[in-house]
């Protein structure tokens, strides 16, 4: 084989891979989103088994179409990363999605066909791969409609597979005569060196697909042995695993058990045919591993490999999940399910406890409340894709909270109910809408500090310790109503009031300062209009907290005249409430006012 074989030879694996790719972007892109809905929506069932078998089959369906059980996969990974599926709904589509990336070597056995009529001619892929090429690209440049796009993508993508196919099987064609090239294989004596290369060119060449059909086009050289190829489809079907690898990289444990699912699966499955492979080639030494491969063959044992895998891993597919669970030591539990276990329906009937076991979920999701405020502070100073997904999986588990809480204190048995025990439910039932609230606030500054980061937005430093002063003071403000709410602390909750006043009154000057650096050219109106974002968020994080105070309040003092709506817990006139919120404003606001309103400009703002 020459420099020009060579380069043919690659051109015709690219030709291979760009068809398969774009034929699969078109189908994906046909369906729309119903290839996602199907897979997030239709992997369960009232029966476990008949859920089992619905996602192995969508598995199996889906990769189908778009021929990449790594596509599938890695989608999944993402349903699991966004709480939209479980880990055990998960599996099963795994094990179809396996199956399903079997299609493209069953299409390419075409070329197989040979002899015959001029119709049996015209089915042989170099036949009609330029005739698919040449529809496909004449409607491509006419439609106007993105379905008819795609039909023709699909069409033109086959038709550059079945021609980069044909390249290949051309410069394979004068191998047959090779001495050379036959000594190269029969140096495959050893099925663990088949193994060896089948794993590695695959990982290589990022396709389980396309290393397959690169085997059935040298199965053209009359060169390729059952006891050559069993090996090597092997090794490619653990290759294919280093994409699933790489795409988990980075999300959470749940996300990664499924890849971990992808890999047991092939891994299991190769254990198992590598020792029935050692079996029959150092004992039994049947002659069929001497039989020359085709493309048929090669394709038929490319999917048996993986159809009796899944069919010995299937009814297993629970214990699997465990295993993944216990080797990433995470649980099959949902978000939350843990802590809002203590909402015990059988305390309804003791409304103390009840009520007592709704506090202690409230201060869980306070706490994580909290911690979304220092995630998102944190996003500010550094962006990045891990403290934000974290921020997003406490803001999953304070909605859940948020609802068990509402459904779970309305069925307490009135009947039993003290006077105190009113005061707290009222306190509960108002203070949890404000403690979600001040949740979704924090979730609305971590999006605006992702679009920040993907446009390359910055403040300048003016702006920046404007923030750093209004975040401050608003963490303040965050602290002690948690700490009022879980103590009961009045005097806490009276400090509340004058501190969101302070706040308020830090957003004007923060506005002001903005428009003065906007008019003088020292920052920017994107910059601005992601700084007025967040400043309002804060302010209305400090409002929900004044709020909660307020039910606080009401609450120890036990008056049911007192309007925590709209009153006051201090006198906005009295001494004590002036002496507050001039210690936060000389705290928080003063350090502001001394900052300089013009500087350089930096980068952004």
């Amino acid at each position: 084989m020459d420099v020009i074989s060579i380069l043919e030879l690659f051109g015709g694996v690219g030709l291979f891979l760009f068809g398969m790719s774009y034929m699969g972007q078109s189908l994906e892109r046909l369906a729309g989103n119903g290839l996602e809905k199907i897979l997030q929506t239709l992997t369960t069932s009232k029966k476990k088994a008949i859920g089992v078998l619905k996602g192995f089959g969508l598995g199996l369906v889906v990769t189908g179409i778009i021929q990449s059980s790594s596509a599938t996969t890695i989608m999944l990974i993402g349903f699991v990363s966004a709480g939209m599926m479980k880990v055990s709904q998960a599996i099963p589509v795994v094990f179809g999605a396996n199956i399903g990336s079997c299609v493209t070597a069953q299409l390419l056995r075409l070329g197989d066909l040979g002899g015959g009529g001029v119709l049996l001619q015209l089915v042989k892929p170099s036949s009609f791969a330029p005739m698919m090429i040449g529809i496909g690209a004449f409607v491509l440049i006419k439609a106007k409609k993105q379905r008819s796009k795609d039909i023709a993508g699909i069409f033109l993508g086959l038709g550059v597979l079945f021609m980069g196919m044909t390249f290949m099987e051309e410069v394979f064609a004068p191998l047959k005569e090779s001495e050379e090239f036959r000594k190269l294989f029969t140096s495959f004596s050893n099925p663990f060196l088949g193994i060896l290369i089948g794993m590695l060119l695959c990982a290589l060449i990022q396709s389980s697909s396309a290393f397959v059909g690169i085997l059935q086009a040298l199965s053209a050289t009359g060169s390729i042995t059952c006891g050559i190829a069993f090996p090597m489809l092997i090794g490619q079907n653990l290759g294919k695993c280093m994409t699933i690898i790489l795409g988990s990289i980075g999300a959470p444990k749940k996300a990664k058990r499924v890849s971990m699912s992808y890999l047991l699966f092939n891994i299991i499955g190769s254990v198992i045919l590598t020792i029935f492979l050692c079996i029959m080639y150092f004992y039994v030494k049947p002659a069929f591993l001497d039989s020359v491969m085709n493309r048929g063959s090669i394709a038929n044992m490319h999917l048996a490999f993986n159809v009796i895998t899944a069919l010995i891993l299937l009814p297993f597919s629970d214990q699997i999940g465990k295993l993944t669970g216990k080797l990433l030591k995470d649980t099959d539990e949902a978000v939350g399910e843990k802590e809002l276990r203590v909402l015990d329906a059988r305390l309804l009937n003791t409304p103390g406890i009840a009520l007592n076991a709704c506090k202690r979920v409230i201060g869980n999701m306070s706490e994580k409340i909290i911690e979304n405020y220092y995630l998102t502070v944190d996003l500010l100073a550094d962006y990045n894709d891990k403290t934000f997904r974290k921020l997003m999986e406490n803001e999953e588990f304070i909605d859940k909270a948020e609802t068990a809480l509402s459904t779970y204190i309305i069925r307490i048995d009135r009947k039993r109910l003290t006077p105190d025990n009113k005061m707290v439910i009222s306190e509960i039932l108002n203070s949890i809408s404000d403690f979600e609230r001040i949740g979704d606030y924090c979730v609305r500054m971590a999006y605006v500090i992702q679009d920040m980061d993907e446009q390359k937005i910055h403040f300048t430093s003016a702006g920046i310790n404007e923030l750093t002063s209004i975040f401050s003071a608003t963490k303040k403000a965050l602290d002690t109503t948690y700490k009022a709410f879980q103590n009961d602390d009045e005097k806490k909750a009276t400090r509340i009031e004058p501190l969101y006043n302070a706040i308020r009154q830090m957003r004007t000057v923060v506005q002001e300062h903005h428009i003065s650096r906007l008019q003088n050219g020292t920052c920017s109106v994107p910059a601005g209009v992601a700084l007025f974002d967040l400043i309002q968020s804060l302010e209305r994080i400090a409002s929900h907290s004044r709020n909660i105070s307020l039910h606080v309040v009401k609450r120890v003092r036990g008056d049911k005249t007192f309007d925590d709506m709209h009153g006051h817990a201090l006198d906005p006139e009295g001494e004590e409430y002036q002496s507050l919120e001039i210690y936060y404003l000389s705290k928080y606001l003063n350090p502001i006012l001394d900052e300089p309103i013009a500087e350089a400009p930096v980068s952004g703002e």
